[in-house]
């Protein structure tokens, strides 16, 4: 498989705490050519409709909040086009969850199957529209593929399971307490896993055996959870991941991380 790490919807500059550039936060996705299961994109960041119709699409408070520059060249669609793909060929879309800047770009693939834990699509009918989750982004009645939250074991992480459809590459890990029903993405490039772990923390500082916040994206992950509890608990397996089992983890919006991958 080949994969490509995407920036789709750069949002608000932020410092580093570390001393790094500033830069401006990202909606990191994979695109992963498969051979036999098409193109795998695994988050969809804001959609052509989202920037042509910001006010209807999106939440006014969380736009003025992230600011998000709006680009069409950075949508998922656009980027699978200029690598050389046809976007027809996008066969399945992974999410974390269903925020606003992770399925917003879902109407650009109509017929894609779109793989989401039961938990989080129960949790965004039940209480959209509101800052977080909006309506027009599955208005075109998405092929759903959803998941329990129960499953294997994994690398320690309970409740893991394989993606009807796609190999056995391919794992959804449970992490909620940003949402509901909020879960990573694993994925194995043939030499190790990588794991999309969405918005199960904000700063890679996080991960660190003794952890490091970054302080303004903190405040924002802490306005965003639904619980606290669980929360601690995902980015607990997380650490565990990366120390222990040797996981390549990396979150949606930290741009320090992107630039590492994204090379």
């Amino acid at each position: 498989m080949r994969i490509h790490h995407l920036n789709l919807a750069s949002m608000r500059e932020i410092d580093s705490p570390q001393g790094l550039p500033a830069a401006r936060a990202v909606c990191h996705a994979l695109l992963i050519e498969t051979p036999a299961s098409g193109l795998v994109l695994v988050e969809t960041g804001l959609g052509l409709d989202d920037l042509a119709k910001p006010d209807e699409q999106l939440d006014r408070e969380w736009t003025e909040l992230v600011g998000p520059v709006l680009a069409p060249a950075e949508t998922a669609v656009r980027q699978v086009a200029a690598l050389g793909h046809d976007p027809l060929d996008v066969r399945h879309i992974v999410l974390t969850h269903l925020d606003v800047d992770h399925s917003g770009g879902l109407p650009d693939f109509p017929h894609a199957q779109v793989h989401v834990m039961a938990a989080e699509l129960d949790a965004a009918l039940a209480e959209a529209p509101n800052r977080r989750y909006r309506p027009g982004h599955w208005a075109h009645g998405p092929n759903w593929v959803t998941y329990p939250g129960t499953g294997t074991r994994w690398l320690g992480a309970e409740g893991v399971r394989p993606l009807t459809g796609l190999p056995e590459d391919f794992l959804l890990v449970p992490l909620d307490g940003h949402t509901r029903g909020h879960a990573g993405v694993a994925v194995n490039d043939g030499e190790r896993w990588l794991l999309h772990a969405g918005d199960a923390y904000f700063y890679h500082g996080e991960l660190s055996r003794d952890p490091q916040p970054h302080p303004l994206m903190d405040i924002v992950q802490l306005d965003a959870q639904v619980d606290p509890e669980r929360r601690v608990s995902s980015q607990e397996r997380l650490r565990s991941l990366v120390h222990d089992h040797g996981v390549a983890v990396f979150s949606a919006h930290d741009p320090w991380e992107l630039s590492e991958y994204a090379q």
